[in-house]
């Protein structure tokens, strides 16, 4: 009950903080049905997940079939394939020696459907492949149905921003694919900018549907790993004694990005 006695601080530094609450106002734009009008949270529960996985070919494509009912893609549109990864697996570094991760999962337009390419390693743990799948599947609705090119300095970052407006947040947040060998900077900055939406960003996005609801305490919080939770309420805290946003799903207008 103290936390909200606790300073308050944006997670995010100041150009994640812009660009979180600009892309949820495109998101909004482009996506009338979306978590903050209504469309409910997607938890690692029974009732959202209540098929029988064994990590079997078979069992992951009943998993993607749910997620594409929750991110509004009609499953016949999608094709599964799967990347077997070698056991000498050969790490590549960047030009600073950091290591270059490989893909959990990968996106393509085939000729007559999209194609979605998981890792085999992925399939060890089911929570973590729902975020997976859920991040190809928001490619389909950004790329896929020409919404973006793929040529946007932020087509990835926005891709995971997408994955939290339709409700299936918690399972990148817990399993975020930031790495610092892929840091560039924010156009016009000279602050680090990821590939991928990093713990605090999910944190900071999350933090606004739960101040938007008027819910300070969500149930569907308590989904989240320890770290990420932490930086949940950060947020949250900095959201109600601040007012510090410029986004309103009410009053939600295109991204200066386009």
């Amino acid at each position: 009950m103290f936390d909200w006695l606790l300073p308050s601080s944006c997670p995010c530094d100041p150009a994640a903080k812009a660009w979180v609450e600009g892309r949820l106002c495109w998101l909004c734009v482009k996506f009338p049905s979306h978590v903050f009008n209504g469309r409910r949270v997607v938890l690692p529960t029974p009732e959202f997940f209540p098929d029988r996985y064994d990590g079997s070919d078979e069992a992951v494509r009943v998993m993607l079939d749910r997620v594409c009912g929750y991110m509004d893609v009609p499953p016949d549109w999608v094709e599964l394939d799967f990347i077997d990864e070698p056991k000498d697996r050969i790490w590549l570094v960047n030009e600073s020696g950091k290591y270059l991760p490989g893909a959990a999962g990968t996106f393509h337009m085939g000729e007559r459907k999209f194609v979605v390419r998981v890792a085999r390693s992925e399939l060890r743990e089911p929570m973590s492949l729902v975020g997976t799948l859920a991040h190809e599947l928001a490619h389909v609705r950004l790329l896929g149905e020409g919404r973006l090119t793929g040529r946007e300095f932020d087509h990835e970052l926005l891709t995971d921003l997408t994955v939290v407006v339709f409700g299936m947040g918690l399972f990148l947040a817990n399993t975020p694919r930031n790495w610092e060998s892929s840091l560039t900077t924010w156009p016009g900055s000279d602050l680090n900018k990821p590939e991928y939406m990093t713990p605090p960003m999910f944190a900071y996005a999350l933090a606004h549907l739960a101040w938007f609801q008027g819910d300070f305490k969500p149930a569907w919080a308590m989904h989240l790993e320890r770290y990420a939770r932490a930086e949940f309420k950060q947020a949250l805290r900095f959201l109600i004694k601040t007012d510090d946003t410029e986004f309103n799903p009410d009053q939600a207008l295109p991204h200066p990005y386009g």
